[in-house]
């Protein structure tokens, strides 16, 4: 639950440091906020990551339990794989703002010195940008 008021907090920042009426940069915002998930992954704080992604169709216990479980096994199937993720850099993003979706382009750089170009598909629900 910490994780969507930290991004609502974000949202309300980025809102008022816009000049002059300027939009803020949905963009960067998308791409921030995907890169702050995938943080709380690697910092092995599961169910804020969970908390980032979209559960109004699934909102329940189990189901999210399911959803932790898997990102621990994910960070653990990358430790294996690659000496683990040991940062995450933000390559982009794609926003369609009139169907409320985006695409976060991110970079896992991990331990064994490789990368990879990860899309984070993105969903806006009450001017919070969640993970699909």
């Amino acid at each position: 639950m910490g994780c969507v008021r930290f991004v609502k907090m974000a949202v309300m920042v980025s809102m008022l440091l816009s000049c002059g009426g300027e939009s803020v940069d949905q963009e960067q915002l998308v791409a921030t906020t995907a890169q702050l998930y995938y943080q709380y992954l690697l910092d092995g704080k599961y169910d804020d990551f969970v908390e980032g992604m979209d559960h109004h169709l699934s909102p329940s216990p189990s189901y999210k339990e399911q959803l932790r479980v898997n990102a621990k096994m994910f960070v653990r199937q990358q430790e294996k794989a690659h000496k683990g993720i040991a940062s995450i850099r933000v390559s982009g993003a794609e926003v369609d703002e009139r169907h409320h979706a985006a695409n976060a382009f991110l970079v896992l750089c991990y331990g064994d010195s490789t990368t990879e170009e990860v899309v984070v598909p993105m969903v806006e629900r009450d001017k919070v940008w969640l993970m699909r």
